[in-house]
């Protein structure tokens, strides 16, 4: 299989996640950038620090060039996208689409630092980012202070297969209660059955649905429904 080709495969799944689709809600609420958002559920923490080989024997099987940025303070301890507790000085990053679980070597273009991080969240949405590193990860890289860096992207490690466990779909952050309650009860007419609630984060206001299914295809399919970006942002997250 060609490196295209793999990636393509391994990326699917989660692609759907992000894919643009008009809800019919009539609610056009422009969401700020954010970080993965919080959710009110505690969860099993995962491994979050990479082996300590994976610098030295890792193949790139995907590569990417962009500007990096890093998160940290007010979403440290908080749940991350994929069902983890967020360690600002783990070894981490938030990637918009490459799988959970991912190996990634960064690059600092400049300087010539690397680090190794595995994907955990979902991000950055800010125009011209391609990841957000950890604190953590920032300061071994050395771009804490100034913030942002150009670096070069490499998957070093993409999982085999998508995780089990119950999984269910966050959206926001929309500045206005109303547009929140809008987008419950669309979500409670589409999809019956399933427990959606609203309730306020540190960043706005947020809606979570929990299907019947708690499988990582349904939440999929709900996520894809949800619509754009210019309305809200899906994510996927654990509850297990």
């Amino acid at each position: 299989m060609t490196q295209r080709n793999l990636f393509s495969a391994a990326n699917a799944a989660l692609l759907a996640s992000l894919t643009l689709v008009a809800i019919g809600c009539h609610q056009h609420v422009q969401v700020a950038y954010q970080p993965p958002p919080p959710t009110n559920s505690a969860r099993i923490p995962a491994q979050t620090n990479p082996p300590a080989d994976a610098e030295v024997r890792g193949k790139a099987l995907y590569t990417e060039v962009g500007i990096a940025s890093w998160y940290g303070v007010n979403y440290n301890h908080r749940n991350a996208a994929d069902g983890s507790i967020y360690d600002e000085n783990g070894m981490t990053a938030a990637h918009r689409t490459l799988p959970m679980g991912s190996l990634v070597r960064v690059t600092d273009i400049a300087t010539g630092k690397q680090v190794t991080v595995r994907i955990t969240d979902r991000g950055p949405f800010a125009p011209n980012r391609v990841i957000d590193l950890s604190k953590g990860a920032a300061q071994a890289i050395g771009l804490y202070r100034q913030g942002i860096s150009r670096v070069r992207i490499e998957a070093v490690s993409l999982p085999s297969s998508d995780p089990s466990g119950h999984w269910c779909v966050q959206t926001g952050a929309f500045k206005s209660e109303a547009g929140a309650l809008d987008l419950k009860a669309a979500l409670k007419d589409r999809f019956h059955g399933s427990r959606v609630i609203e309730f306020a984060g540190p960043t706005g206001y947020w809606v979570r649905i929990d299907p019947p299914q708690r499988d990582l295809k349904t939440a999929n399919q709900i996520s894809t429904w949800i619509g754009s970006p210019e309305q809200s942002q899906a994510y996927l997250v654990r509850t297990d």
